[in-house]
């Protein structure tokens, strides 16, 4: 297209309100639009019109070179106060040089496997102390190496591809209970809770048993659910609870999300019950529930599968005969702590402390 015969700035004006629906093709370079838009404003004398003339050239700018409203008016700026108008900004022929090579890369997955991967300031000055102490000069570039660039060595694909180091998966603290066992002092109202699956079949689950035993009186109930999720399981604790004939002072579980949970906290919580967990590696935390779930449970139910759809009629069961059998007629042995000349304290179980809970 051949502008330069528009000279004034009604044709500028004419030029643009004609041409709204044309799409133009900017010019091919950064050197040929510079070239355009000096042209332009010498032609028009941008310096001279009033405001409204210069938005119009701008305008005609806008359309004809692609840039935007406000790198133009740098531009012509630019061009007023130079008189000239030129790209001064050249792309570097060779670009940016990296400092630390692939040597260096493999120099320092060695040294972490040397030192099995200490942190950045600590491998910082091992290979520091290389080179001034022992003047091994493979570490001349790496000794004065920044701890932050350290972690990106670290993390090029030469490094990975010498050295990987897999970590153990860290369990999540879960702030829900106290590691630690129960202590009743003689007080009854400590219950102790473990869930007993009765077994699969073809991949299909069983019924829940749930047992739950005071730790003085051996005061035993037994329920039984279809699941041991929350929806299921919750509505089976409260029941159980409620049926003690005393107040519950404290509750102690295994490290199963089905009790350490925030609703079962919660629940204790109106109860103004003591919430404890299992420890690791004291397998007698919980032992005394355990020790019923196969002496009363397995015992009375067995190991075979029973299908989830009679978990309502199990848990009838359970309640109408199992639980007042265990606790009126089922007889239950009772420890005796009998500490000897040397400290280490014994149990024993006498037949006169034999009784029914």
């Amino acid at each position: 297209m051949n502008e330069k015969r528009l000279v004034t700035l009604d044709q500028l004006r004419e030029f643009l309100a004609g041409t709204r629906e044309v799409e133009f093709q900017v010019w091919g370079g950064d050197d040929e639009r510079y070239c355009h838009i000096e042209g332009v404003v010498r032609r028009f004398r941008y310096a001279g019109p009033g405001r409204t003339g210069k938005g119009l050239v701008l305008r005609y700018l806008e359309r004809t070179t692609g840039y935007s409203r406000q790198q133009l008016t740098r531009l012509v700026a630019k061009c007023l106060s130079t008189g000239k108008l030129a790209k001064t900004y050249r792309a570097p022929k060779v670009g940016f040089v990296r400092r630390f090579t692939e040597v260096d890369v493999a120099l320092l997955a060695e040294t972490d496997s040397l030192h099995d991967t200490l942190s950045g300031p600590a491998t910082r000055h091992l290979m520091a102390h290389a080179l001034d102490v022992f003047g091994d000069v493979r570490y001349e570039r790496l000794a004065t190496i920044s701890v932050g660039h350290l972690y990106n060595l670290r993390k090029r694909q030469g490094y990975v591809d010498r050295r990987r180091v897999f970590t153990k998966t860290r369990p999540t603290g879960i702030p829900i209970g106290e590691r630690q066992a129960p202590a009743p002092d003689g007080r009854p109202g400590i219950i102790r809770i473990d869930s007993v699956h009765q077994g699969d079949q073809d991949g299909i689950k069983g019924v829940y048993h749930i047992n739950a035993v005071d730790c003085v009186t051996q005061w035993e109930l037994v329920a039984t659910c279809e699941k041991i999720s929350e929806a299921y399981l919750l509505p089976v604790i409260e029941a159980l609870l409620a049926g003690f004939p005393f107040r519950i002072l404290g509750f102690h579980a295994d490290n199963g999300s089905e009790y350490i949970n925030h609703k079962v906290a919660k629940m204790l919580d109106k109860l103004s019950a003591e919430f404890t967990k299992y420890r690791p590696r004291h397998s007698n935390d919980n032992g005394l529930a355990e020790t019923k779930n196969g002496a009363v449970i397995r015992k009375h139910l067995g190991y075979a599968h029973i299908p989830q759809r009679y978990a309502a009629e199990v848990n009838a069961w359970c309640t109408n005969h199992l639980n007042p059998y265990v606790n009126f007629h089922r007889p239950c042995l009772f420890a005796e702590e009998i500490t000897d000349k040397k400290g280490k304290t014994r149990k024993r179980y006498p037949l006169d402390q034999v009784r029914t809970t």
